[in-house]
């Protein structure tokens, strides 16, 4: 009698089976404590992180240098002068700070901060010793140059924690927009249906169907990480299509071209399922005769290449717009990546001939 009225009260059997968990605010208060201290003040071993702090000291010489000339030929004349020591004390820090990332990341935050500011004003006092030996000035003010190095070593690492810690916020968002794309009640049913169908005749066909369907789910709704191997990307596509090619046979022509040296790329989690997924969207399911679908992987010297092309019905070799949803899927895809590999990263989608084609390229190692 106990275990009737268990099943017919939920609340009851879900407080028996399982913890309570916590509300969703201490989570939300749990999730952004983990951030703040996930992002490293030291992580100026990107390529944009090294473009942006040069050009940022370079904007503000520039503009420094407006307030010591009277003619555009001074300015330039001075810019290029103080350039002379700002430049290599400004690539000094950054090589020394990308050095001693995984040793500093260590130290509390406080630490971390004070590290760097003496790094910069170390740097900023090598660069006015350059000037200095080379007979610019007359005189070097050491002091300024180790407050203005220390200060600009702060501004960039302020910048630095404050993309990291974007990045978390962002990926939940993106994440958030992937499941309701993603877990769609009509894939639900038409894969349950198709297991139904199969239980009978083929029963370790449908019990395959529903392993992929389970793994599908558990990958979905499991916590995410910061990023994902390439080989973990495609393992889980290729569970998502075993389920598409029991619902569409022969409609659905699918091709891998794997490279193995790719394989330990890394990718923000769930990321390559739902070009896929808008692959079986927009080229099978409006198709009668079905469609081709070819994903290829690659490893070219640094970068990894990622291909997703599926073939389209005749109506959309026209000029017949994609869906939106189509746009807002690639717009998503494209803003994670680059929070993962920032300039790094290259990333195009359109029509190629008679073809829909999403290209990505990464680093092969890990950012």
């Amino acid at each position: 009698m106990d275990q009737m009225s268990a099943m017919r009260n939920p609340a009851i059997l879900s407080a028996s089976s399982s913890p309570t968990p916590p509300p969703s605010s201490e989570r939300a208060r749990a999730a952004v404590s983990s951030a703040r201290g996930d992002p490293s003040i030291f992580d100026a071993c990107q390529i944009g992180v090294v473009l942006r702090t040069v050009v940022f000291v370079e904007a503000v010489v520039a503009i420094a240098a407006l307030f010591v000339v009277s003619t555009p030929g001074e300015w330039l004349v001075q810019t290029a002068t103080i350039t002379g020591g700002a430049l290599p004390a400004t690539l000094l820090w950054l090589v020394s700070a990308c050095g001693l990332k995984k040793p500093l990341r260590r130290l509390p935050k406080h630490w971390q901060y004070t590290a760097g500011a003496l790094l910069g004003s170390l740097s900023a006092i090598y660069g006015c010793g350059l000037l200095r030996l080379t007979g610019v000035l007359a005189s070097a003010p050491w002091l300024a140059s180790a407050l203005a190095g220390a200060l600009f070593a702060g501004l960039v690492m302020a910048a630095m924690v404050l993309r990291a810690r974007g990045q978390t916020p962002a990926a939940t968002t993106a994440r958030l927009e992937e499941l309701q794309s993603r877990i769609r009640p009509h894939f639900l049913f038409n894969t349950l249906n198709s297991a139904i169908a199969l239980v009978r005749e083929e029963p370790a066909k449908a019990e395959t169907m529903l392993e992929d369907l389970a793994e599908l789910f558990r990958q979905a709704l499991a916590d995410p990480g910061e990023s994902g191997t390439l080989a973990d990307e495609i393992a889980l596509a290729e569970r998502y299509l075993a389920i598409e090619q029991v619902r569409f046979g022969d409609r659905l022509r699918i091709r891998w071209d794997l490279d193995a040296a790719a394989s330990n790329a890394r990718l923000p989690p769930l990321l390559l399922q739902p070009l896929v997924e808008n692959a079986i969207k927009h080229g099978v399911e409006p198709s009668p005769e079905g469609a081709k679908l070819r994903i290829r992987t690659e490893r070219r010297g640094s970068m990894v290449v990622i291909e997703v092309v599926n073939s389209l019905p005749p109506l959309r070799w026209a000029d017949e717009p994609l869906p939106r949803g189509h746009g807002i899927a690639l717009a998503n895809v494209r803003d994670r990546l680059r929070l993962l590999h920032d300039m790094q990263m290259q990333f195009s989608a359109g029509m190629d001939q008679k073809s829909y084609r999403v290209r990505i390229a990464i680093p092969a190692e890990s950012p």
